[in-house]
């Protein structure tokens, strides 16, 4: 998601996506449309006395449309800072709270794993919005008190809001809480799960779970014409298998470091910066690889330079390929990692970047220990490559390990 920070509280910044602009004024939209059904609805659960005359004529509908959408979503940040704080309560930092189209999310940095926590994180948020509907309803109750003299167009559009937030804020604390994962209820199943199971096998099942509520979402959004709805059920199936994937991985690789996985340099093919384009795909299809480190070698031995992908080459024109050589395609700005580090830091750090491989770098420090990676001076021991993470996982999901006769060589 593109987002920007407008703001911080407790320390934690909060962000709006481009999606929120857009979904802001589509909600202001639907709910001034519905400000007489609605208005009836509240006279009679609650017994508001909303004179709907005076709040349905000229622009009132969309500025109490207006009003209570942004109500909603300062509900949602209050929801998201209920889990925020129980996390940092926990010793979980968050990165921060962001307002989107579905709604708001809290990135923790990174997932509790004791169920006892998760548990009290994941009921925190919807307790938050109970509260927050219990308050709107404690204001809408003290209104015709507060705004005495006010004129009816005001009394009634101030009750009109209130009531709507009270009834809302409590009906996303119940909708959060149906166990749907990655949403609160799912959350609340996986923890419940894991006192009994390991971590990895809680998620699963509540990521199976999830995904069933989002199909039924789905189909119930489709017959009811919901396209809000139906998004939000997209939204649940995706997030559930990405986490469940991404849990699943961190288990398989626990323990497993970059070294055990990774193409060492023996086996790396690698190019040197005066090969012509032409000449680097012709090779590429030969080899069946999709990736190079490059590599310029001198009298002083050699020297990594830059990494050069299929995307690179494809930038040139076909007839022109001839005269550009890998040095003016490459890539120099490059991202390394350690022999020593996590495979998982290298699964985060090709996601976070958006990128198939990672040079393995070691570089020695004056005290003969090994520092952070700096390609222009270290010696590359290998590359790492979503081939190889993907071939360990198989080979650590059939045989429960990596032994070093079994690491994958398979750089693409």
């Amino acid at each position: 998601m593109r987002s920007f920070r407008i703001g911080s509280l407790f320390g934690i910044p909060i962000k709006l996506d481009l999606t929120f602009l857009l979904v802001l004024p589509l909600f202001a939209y639907l709910i001034g449309t519905r400000i007489e059904p609605v208005s009836e609805l509240l006279n009679e659960a609650l017994g508001a006395g909303i004179d709907v005359g005076a709040i349905t004529g000229g622009p009132i509908p969309w500025l109490l449309g207006l009003a209570a959408a942004v109500g909603l979503f300062v509900g949602v940040i209050l929801h998201e800072l209920g889990h925020s704080l129980t996390a940092q309560r926990y010793g979980f930092p968050i990165d921060s709270i962001t307002l989107w189209l579905f709604g708001g999310i809290a990135s923790f940095s990174e997932m509790p794993e004791d169920w006892r926590q998760e548990l009290n994180i994941a009921i925190a948020g919807p307790i938050v919005s109970v509260l927050v509907g219990i308050g709107s309803y404690g204001l809408f109750v003290l209104t015709p008190e507060i705004l005495g003299g006010a004129s009816p167009g005001l009394l009634s559009g101030t009750r009109f809001v209130l009531g709507y937030l009270a009834i809302l804020n409590v009906a996303l604390a119940v909708f959060n809480m149906l166990p749907a994962f990655p949403m609160d209820g799912g959350r609340v199943l996986r923890a419940l799960l894991a006192r009994r199971r390991p971590y990895a096998q809680a998620t699963q099942q509540a990521a199976s779970v999830g995904k069933l509520f989002a199909v039924a979402m789905g189909l119930f959004g489709l017959f009811a014409l919901n396209i809000i709805l139906i998004g939000v059920a997209f939204f649940v199936f995706i997030a559930a298998s990405g986490e469940a994937q991404q849990v699943t991985m961190k288990a398989a690789f626990q323990d497993v470091t970059v070294d055990d996985i990774m193409t060492p340099v023996e086996d790396l093919h690698t190019v040197d910066p005066d090969t012509t384009v032409a000449e680097l795909i012709e090779r590429m299809f030969r080899e069946r690889h999709t990736g190079y480190p490059v590599v310029e070698r001198g009298a002083g031995g050699e020297r990594l330079v830059g990494l050069v992908a299929l995307s690179d080459a494809r930038e040139v024109d076909q007839v022109e390929r001839e005269a550009y050589t890998v040095a003016d395609v490459m890539t120099t700005d490059l991202q390394t990692i350690t022999p020593d580090s996590d495979a998982m830091t290298a699964i985060e750090r090709m996601q976070e970047h958006g990128i198939g491989r990672l040079l393995v770098v070691e570089v020695p420090d004056a005290g003969g220990s090994f520092g952070e990676p700096q390609p222009e001076d270290g010696d590359l021991v290998g590359l790492i490559s979503r081939s190889d993470v993907m071939t360990a996982l198989d080979i650590v999901q059939q045989s429960g390990s990596i032994a070093p006769s079994s690491r994958p060589r398979t750089a693409d």
